[in-house]
C-alpha cells in the first residue's frame, strides 16, 4: 500500500477525515490537524509503518508526511 493511502485510511479511522479530501499538497491546518491530533497521527503511523518518526520537524503538508516516512 502506498504511504499516501495508509496516512488517508489513519486519518479516515482516527479523525474522520474525508480521504478524497486528503491530497499531496492538504497542509494539517487546512485538514483540521492540531498539534495533539498529529501526535495521535504519529504515534498510529509508527505502529502502521513499522517505523520510528524521532522528532520531525518542518512538516507542513501531507506530501512532507510522505517524503519523511518514505525515508526512513
Amino acid at each position: 500500500m502506498a504511504t499516501i493511502d495508509i496516512i488517508k485510511e489513519v486519518l479516515s479511522d482516527n479523525l474522520d477525515i474525508e480521504p478524497e479530501t486528503v491530497t499531496i499538497e492538504s497542509t494539517f491546518d487546512s485538514l483540521g490537524i492540531d498539534s495533539l491530533d498529529m501526535v495521535e497521527l504519529i504515534c498510529d503511523l509508527e505502529d502502521k509503518c513499522d517505523v520510528d518518526f524521532g522528532e520531525p520537524e518542518g512538516l507542513v503538508t501531507i506530501g512532507d508526511l510522505v517524503t519523511y516516512i518514505d525515508s526512513l
